[in-house]
């Protein structure tokens, strides 16, 4: 059976990769770019940076900077009428996984009009919106190379997944240096974002040979350097490493899925606003141990790819290590149970059996090697109170 991979048609890689903007906008043809980032790109100096770029190139471009983190459908609403009011050809998305995520969004209703619950999974979006040009400032999400975006309907608190080649950046722009200045915690969170795709591209009942030369080669560069860039924001060498592998990652789970602990996460962000990459490590250790049984082999695999195990140990030993070094690597990356991140736990109780709903209707779940009904999904949001 053939596997469809769809990646970014130009994908500049390396340190000052953001600088090629010009030349890959002239390659698309573009010449009326709009920016979309957030406050924190603005005040970094990274969005003016770029516009002085773009003028030294006579290419006239307007910054829209009212994302959000963890984006919804009315906070997309002001960009997508800016598409509409204005006469761009090109998006260029700055920032990390919530303003690509953005102008993913942006560029498709901007184009095509609707609603953004119009385009929600199982609907595959292949229709073009504008190009997307991103630029990724954070080493996490890998939504520079992916063919999703998540969205959420505040209506009722659910995020909401959706796919297809219209979501697919035309070009990736990934520049190393621009998460020298990310603080630590975020550090962390994107980097255990990074790894829960890479693993869980690997486990996928969607797995296939092409996505697992990703998550693997992802894993290896993710598990030795995401300490070391949380304790240490200006080593350049494992800022590198771990913008390259959480390329790969997305490269890896946008062509074979995400699964349980994405399910899962997803409603933790929407009901309690944890950012995606915290309520992933909240749900890993527990997930990965549930799940072992039915893929043994394959997250033994992941122990010794990030590290946690010797290549010549056995499966079972390596599962174990496993587990253990995904309990520490939350200890030490300070990551919160949900009760110390100021969640209601009577509010949290009452909303299992919704949330495990809405991970279910996600579809993610369905890739898991070990599938989870909604039972099982309480039982296991029981744990994030441990």
């Amino acid at each position: 059976m053939s596997v469809q991979a769809i990646l970014p048609r130009i994908m500049e890689i390396g340190a000052d990769a953001s600088r090629k903007l010009p030349d890959v906008l002239a390659a698309l043809g573009c010449r009326r770019p709009l920016i979309v980032t957030d406050k924190i790109m603005v005040k970094l100096g990274h969005a003016q940076g770029l516009v002085e770029l773009l003028a030294e190139r006579e290419i006239v471009c307007e910054v829209f900077d009212d994302t959000v983190p963890e984006p919804t459908a009315r906070s997309i609403e002001a960009g997508v009428a800016r598409v509409r009011e204005g006469s761009f050809d090109a998006i260029v998305a700055l920032g990390g996984g919530s303003p690509i995520d953005s102008a993913k969004a942006i560029a498709i209703l901007g184009k095509h009009g609707g609603q953004i619950a119009d385009y929600r999974f199982p609907r595959q979006v292949n229709e073009a919106g504008l190009p997307i040009i991103a630029i990724p400032t954070t080493a996490g999400t890998g939504s520079e190379v992916t063919r999703f975006t998540i969205i959420t309907d505040e209506t009722n608190d659910e995020k909401l997944l959706c796919a297809g080649m219209g979501f697919m950046p035309l070009a990736a722009l990934i520049d190393y240096r621009l998460t020298l200045s990310l603080p630590a915690r975020t550090t962390a969170d994107t980097g255990i974002d990074a790894l829960t795709h890479a693993i869980e591209a690997y486990v996928s009942r969607k797995a296939n040979p092409y996505s697992d030369s990703q998550a693997l080669a992802a894993m290896r560069l993710i598990g030795p350097n995401l300490r070391r860039v949380y304790h240490d924001g200006q080593d350049e060498a494992a800022r590198e490493a771990m913008m390259i592998g959480a390329t790969l990652a997305g490269i890896a789970f946008s062509n074979a899925s995400v699964a349980l602990v994405h399910g899962m996460s997803r409603p933790i962000g929407a009901f309690f606003h944890v950012p995606h990459g915290l309520s992933n490590a909240m749900l890993l250790p527990a997930v990965t141990a549930w799940s072992i049984p039915a893929a043994a082999g394959r997250y033994a695999d992941c122990a010794r790819a990030i590290g946690a195990a010797a290549p010549a140990q056995s499966d079972e030993v390596a599962n174990q290590q496993l587990i253990a070094f995904l309990q520490a690597l939350n200890s030490e990356l300070s990551v919160p149970t949900l009760a110390q991140f100021g969640a209601d736990r009577q509010r949290f109780e009452s909303l299992m059996p919704v949330m495990a709903q809405q991970a279910l209707a996600s579809g993610s779940p369905g890739n898991n090697p070990r599938l989870a009904g909604v039972d099982d999904m309480v039982e296991l949001y029981k744990n994030l109170w441990q």
